[in-house]
C-alpha cells in the first residue's frame, strides 16, 4: 500500500529538490505575478473550480465590524456547508485528508468535516508584495546547519517560489503577521479522556514583529524576526506570572531567548529550556515549547523535506470559532464540528525526520502550508514507534480592515495516546478574548526584562 507521503509525490502539484541554498534566479521570479500571485501561489482556480482564482484576497468586513473592538465578525456566517466528510464517507474524499484528520475520523464516529465554499481571503499590502519580489531573488537559508537562518530578506515573504523544506517552514515562521497584535482575555481548556473539562490559565499576548515593522526597513536585517510577550490572568496563585520570548531570524548567531517573570520572587530570570519539546507547564504539558502556532523555534533537529503541494481539506476564514460560548465549542472527545468551518486549498507538504544524533520527542512530523498566506494549517507529530501521536490543527483568520494579514495563534491539539485534547484562544469564564492590531510597536518597553517586570508585579 502506498504511503501518503507517496500519494502526496505522485500528485504535486509543484515539486522542487531539497537543500537548496541559493535565491531564484531573476528568469524564475519572472512567474511571480503572472502565473503564480507575487507571494507565490497558484493564481489560477483549480481545474474542477473547488478552489477560486485569487482576486486579491478579503479587504472588507461585514456590516456590524467595529474597527479596533477587537471583535472580528464573521463575514461568511449565512453560508451553509456543502459537503460534511464523516468515518462514513471519508474514503470517497482520501486523498484530500491528512492523515491526522483521517485518524480523528476513524477514531471519533460523531467527528466530522462540515465543508464551506472557499474563500482565498488572505491579502497583503503592496510595501509587502514589493518587498517579496526583491525577496525572491536575494534571500539566501544561512547558517552552520541548513536551514538556521535566513539572511537577505526583510518585510514580505523570503521565498516564494520554495525550494526546500526548510525555505517553505521559513515562509510560515516570516508569513505577513502585521507588526504587532494585541490579544487581551486568551482563554484555553484541556479535556481529558473522559470528558472532563479544565480552564487553564487566562493570558493576555503581545506578539511583536520586527521584521515587518517598517521603521526597521533599510539595511541588513537582523536580531530577532518574532517577539513574543504574556502575562497570566488566573488562577490567582499564578496570575501576573509572564514570559517573554526571542526567535531569532538566524539561530547560528543568536539563540532563541527566553525570560520568565514569577511574582512571588519579583525578580526576571533567564528561561533557556523553554524551546524544543519541553512540555508548557501552563497548559499541564498539553503541547510542546516548540509548538507554539504548530511550530515555532530553531530547526536544527529534524531533516526538513519538501513533499510538495496538494489540494485538501483544511480549517479556514474560523472567525467564530473564538467568539462562541464554550459549551458550543468543546465536546468530550472534540471540538463539536458546528463550532468549525473547513475549506478545500491548496498546502505545501514537509516531512521532518528526527536527525540520528538529535533528541526530541517526536521522530516525525508533518505540516501543512497554506499557499496563499504561508499559514501552518496542521502539524502531525510521530512517536519513536512510528505511531501517529498528536494532530495539530489552526484556526486562521485574515484580517479584512483593509491592510491584510492573517492571525494563526487560535488552535487544538489532539493526543491520540492518551485521548485528551487542548484548545486554544476561545471563550472562557471571564468572556471571549479581544485581538487588536498595530502597524508600530506600541509599547517598546514591555520588550525588556525590566519591563516584563514591572507588567508583571501585583
Amino acid at each position: 500500500m502506498k504511503t501518503f507521503i507517496q500519494l502526496v509525490a505522485a500528485g504535486v502539484v509543484t515539486l522542487h529538490a531539497a537543500g537548496a541554498l541559493a535565491a531564484i534566479t531573476a528568469e524564475e521570479a519572472k512567474q511571480l505575478g503572472t502565473t503564480l500571485t507575487v507571494f507565490g501561489a497558484e493564481k489560477a482556480a483549480s481545474s474542477d473550480g473547488s478552489i477560486p482564482e485569487y482576486k486579491g484576497g478579503l479587504t472588507k468586513g461585514p456590516a456590524d465590524f467595529v474597527p479596533n473592538s477587537g471583535t472580528w465578525p464573521d463575514p461568511f456566517k449565512n453560508e451553509k456547508p456543502i459537503r460534511s466528510i464523516n468515518a462514513a464517507n471519508m474514503a470517497q474524499y482520501a486523498d484530500q485528508l491528512t492523515p491526522g484528520v483521517q485518524a480523528l475520523l476513524k477514531r471519533f464516529p460523531e467527528f466530522r468535516l462540515d465543508v464551506y465554499p472557499t474563500h482565498r481571503t488572505m491579502h497583503y499590502p503592496q510595501w509587502v508584495l514589493d518587498n517579496t519580489l526583491k525577496n525572491a531573488t536575494s534571500a539566501n537559508l544561512v547558517g552552520k546547519v541548513e536551514g538556521d537562518g535566513v539572511d537577505g530578506a526583510f518585510g514580505g515573504i523570503p521565498f516564494p517560489i520554495p525550494k526546500s523544506g526548510y525555505e517553505v517552514m521559513w515562509n510560515a515562521q516570516l508569513g505577513y503577521r502585521r507588526t504587532q497584535y494585541e490579544a487581551k482575555n486568551v482563554g484555553a481548556y484541556l479535556v481529558d479522556s473522559s470528558g472532563g473539562r479544565t480552564e487553564l490559565p487566562i493570558m493576555n499576548v503581545i506578539e511583536y514583529k520586527p521584521y515587518y515593522d517598517q521603521a526597521l526597513a533599510g539595511g541588513k536585517f537582523k536580531g530577532p524576526q518574532d517577539r513574543m510577550w504574556l502575562t497570566l490572568l488566573t488562577p490567582a496563585t499564578q496570575a501576573g506570572s509572564a514570559n517573554l520570548v526571542d526567535y531569532s531570524i538566524n539561530y547560528s548567531e543568536t539563540d532563541q531567548v527566553s525570560w520568565a517573570y514569577f511574582p512571588a520572587q519579583r525578580r526576571v530570570r533567564m528561561a533557556p529550556d523553554y524551546k524544543y519539546d519541553t512540555p508548557t507547564a501552563a497548559y499541564g504539558g498539553a503541547l510542546f515549547w516548540d509548538e507554539a502556532k504548530l511550530f515555532a523555534g530553531r530547526m536544527d533537529k529534524f531533516n526538513f523535506k519538501l513533499i510538495g503541494k496538494k489540494e485538501m481539506y483544511v480549517p479556514y476564514n474560523n472567525y467564530a470559532y473564538s467568539q462562541l460560548p464554550v459549551d458550543d465549542v468543546y465536546g468530550p472527545k472534540h471540538i463539536k464540528p458546528e463550532a468549525l468551518r473547513w475549506e478545500k486549498h491548496r498546502v505545501w507538504v514537509v516531512e521532518a525526520t528526527l536527525k540520528p544524533d538529535a533528541r526530541h520527542a517526536y521522530s516525525k512530523r508533518v505540516f501543512f502550508v497554506d499557499e496563499d498566506s504561508w499559514t501552518l494549517m496542521e502539524a502531525d507529530g510521530y512517536g519513536h514507534d512510528g505511531k501517529l501521536w498528536r494532530v495539530g490543527l489552526d484556526y486562521p483568520i485574515n484580517y479584512y480592515d483593509g491592510l491584510g494579514g492573517v492571525f494563526i495563534s487560535a488552535n487544538t491539539f489532539y493526543d491520540l495516546q492518551k485521548g485528551n485534547y487542548f484548545s486554544y484562544f476561545t471563550a472562557n469564564s471571564r468572556g471571549k478574548p479581544e485581538l487588536r492590531v498595530a502597524e508600530k510597536l506600541e509599547k517598546p518597553n514591555l520588550f525588556t526584562p525590566a519591563g516584563m517586570a514591572g507588567t508583571g508585579l501585583r
